[in-house]
């Protein structure tokens, strides 16, 4: 069973299967109560009945007692503590690899590595007298001890719950998508081979996407609340406070999602031909999407042209520094929202939408509100995968190229026509197609900034935007989202815009720009194919003209 986009469609013949996946999730976890001064005070005093005690170096001794009470247990049991002292290291998944277990039924804390960040600190201003004048936040960033628990879940696999050392110990949890999948796919006796963070082979796709699609599920909220309940308060805060003092404090922890990242792995029949679709992509994208910079890194060999032979097994591959096969990526950027399209693997080509702050999706963040977080991102990787389907199917009919110039109306007014001629339209043009893949649309300041980076000597305001909008809209190109101040390329508009860019730019000009011209011989081994197309035509025109008598 393979999504239904048009991009997966149209390779649909090169493919072994397809699957959707929630990958990387971030969950934060607050007291609400203990978020605000007043919150906090009135916390501070159904633990110990009053706020004698409510001072600095009490809270300082409460975060030691913490600290204190970790390595104590973890000396004991002969758990690894390990000391990160690179305070730009967020990767601490990375650093837990050489602890991982090695037994697969363990289950369980195995390693706490603590290192520094940012946290909240409560500052207790007291009078002379002895009372409370003010509870605030301390004015300059406070980094403080930050104590990351690695657990083995049965059901998601590696989890991470960073807790802060400082009351009331705010913290964040870090899952993975694919450990889950990997754990549920090995219960449902679907057999498949796994090399780092993907599938490389399946033996039911249907099955494996039947299984991704409970964590879009509308219960996937309530199934992440009860993972984290199951093990923030008996194997992390047990060490600031006991069961005893989380009821008489009634502490209790609200989930939010901060980050998430949703997936869509494409599984190759050979890797030759994923190498062949992901250099046509890169090639038609890179200019289409104004992607500033593609990064490869080339691996230890070539992807294979026929599959490789043995019996499928539950497996992970060991990751290794340097990729055994060359990876490709390129990535477009909105604020902080990105899309990504690489390579993964021998036969995996991966798309991927990632949300660095749920924020920025404009929705409820609440653990409740999971589902449509995950519906969201899908759309968005789904508008992104129509661009690239409509980039690499790029078509005109003639009657649109006849009637261009003809003028047309939006609504009751009349627009005039499209002059793909003009300079100033076909970078407008340009600037849209480079907008296109934008989640939510685009807004004329949008569209005025992208056409003045792409031309600086053009002077573009947004009145001027509004105007060639309606010309685009009157073609019916663009149409304006309902109940908002954003446009969106639909994908008859896409396929036709992009065709009239190619024809101008890659076939009319540079034909006619050597047409006139006695072409120079050129050895064919130093020359692309394209490039002898090129030739071939610029010489044939050049015949051409001669016989009309025109040329130079």
């Amino acid at each position: 069973m393979l999504p239904s986009d048009d991009f997966t469609a149209h390779y649909s013949d090169l493919l072994d299967g397809a699957y959707d996946c929630v990958d990387r999730i971030v969950l934060n976890a607050h007291f609400r109560v203990g978020c605000s001064p007043g919150g906090f005070r009135t916390w501070w005093r159904r633990l110990y009945g009053n706020d004698d005690k409510l001072e600095n170096s009490t809270l300082r001794r409460m975060s030691s007692r913490f600290s204190r009470r970790i390595k104590a247990y973890t000396s004991k049991h002969n758990i690894p503590m390990v000391y990160s002292k690179d305070r730009n290291n967020e990767r601490k998944d990375l650093i837990a690899k050489g602890y991982l277990p090695k037994d697969p039924n363990f289950v369980g804390l195995f390693l706490v590595i603590v290192g520094r960040a940012p946290g909240l600190v409560w500052k207790v201003n007291r009078s002379p007298a002895g009372r409370i004048r003010n509870i605030g936040r301390a004015r300059t960033q406070c980094w403080v001890n930050h104590f990351s628990f690695h657990i083995m879940d049965p059901q998601w696999g590696h989890i991470i719950f960073k807790l802060c050392g400082q009351p009331p110990f705010s913290a964040q949890i870090i899952l993975n998508g694919h450990e889950y999948l990997a754990r549920a796919a090995g219960e449902t006796k679907v057999e498949f081979t796994k090399e780092g963070n993907c599938f490389t082979s399946v033996s039911s796709g249907t099955k494996l996407a039947l299984i991704a699609e409970t964590l879009c599920s509308k219960d996937a909220g309530g199934q992440l609340a009860r993972l984290c309940d199951r093990w923030i308060y008996s194997t992390c805060l047990f060490f600031a406070l006991d069961p005893e003092e989380q009821k008489k404090s009634a502490f209790r922890y609200d989930y939010s999602v901060y980050q998430i990242e949703y997936s869509r792995n494409l599984l190759f029949h050979r890797g030759s031909e994923l190498d062949k679709v992901m250099d046509s992509l890169v090639d038609q994208s890179r200019s289409t999407l104004d992607i500033p910079k593609i990064r490869t890194i080339f691996g230890a060999r070539n992807r294979p042209m026929f599959r490789r032979g043995g019996k499928r097994r539950n497996e992970v591959a060991v990751t290794l520094e340097r990729p055994e096969y060359n990876l490709t990526v390129f990535k477009v950027h909105f604020g902080r929202l990105t899309l990504k399209a690489y390579t993964k693997g021998e036969r995996v080509l991966r798309f991927e939408a990632v949300s660095h702050n749920v924020r920025a999706l404009h929705c409820l963040r609440s653990i409740g509100a999971f589902p449509e977080i995950a519906t969201k991102l899908r759309m968005m990787l789904e508008r992104f995968l129509l661009v690239l389907a409509q980039v690499d199917l790029a078509t005109i009919r003639c009657e649109t190229w006849d009637h261009l110039r003809d003028p047309s109306s939006v609504g009751m007014t009349r627009v005039p026509g499209i002059d793909i001629d003009k300079k100033r339209m076909r970078v407008v043009i340009q600037a849209i197609l480079a907008l296109s893949a934008m989640p939510s649309g685009f807004q004329l300041k949008d569209l005025a900034d992208k056409v003045q980076k792409l031309a600086p000597s053009l002077s573009y305001s947004k009145s001027r935007a509004a105007y060639d909008l309606r010309k685009l809209r009157g073609k019916g190109f663009v149409d304006r989202l309902p109940r908002s101040n954003s446009y969106l390329a639909n994908p008859t508009g896409l396929q036709t815009m992009l065709s009239l860019l190619v024809i101008i730019d890659k076939v009319i000009r540079p034909v006619l720009a050597g047409a006139g011209k006695k072409l120079r011989p050129s050895s064919s081994a130093s020359s692309n194919p394209v490039e002898m197309l090129y030739r071939d035509l610029q010489s044939d025109m050049h015949k051409l003209f001669v016989t009309l008598k025109i040329a130079a």
